[in-house]
């Protein structure tokens, strides 16, 4: 749609047989192996709303309108304040 979105899904879960008549074996990956990926990938996210929040440039889109873009000193007075 030229949102220019990018994302990226997986399965934690294990292929199971559809008509399983004995025990398999599945594999599993620890609660707190799995933290370290939780909180890698939302540092990430965070940083590409930042990213993409101070790199904007005010435009003008369909029927005229216009989108202003946010100061950085701002952006980063607003950071400061949450973090």
């Amino acid at each position: 749609n030229g949102s220019g979105d990018i994302f990226l899904a997986f399965a934690t879960g294990n292929h199971l047989p559809a008509a399983a008549t004995e025990p398999f074996p599945v594999q599993q990956v620890p609660n707190p192996q799995m933290d370290l990926f939780f909180e890698a990938t939302a540092e990430a996210v965070e940083e590409s709303i930042l990213n993409a929040m101070a790199m904007a440039e005010t435009m003008t889109g369909f029927q005229g309108r216009t989108v202003h873009a946010i100061p950085l000193d701002a952006l980063q007075e607003i950071a400061e304040r949450s973090w």
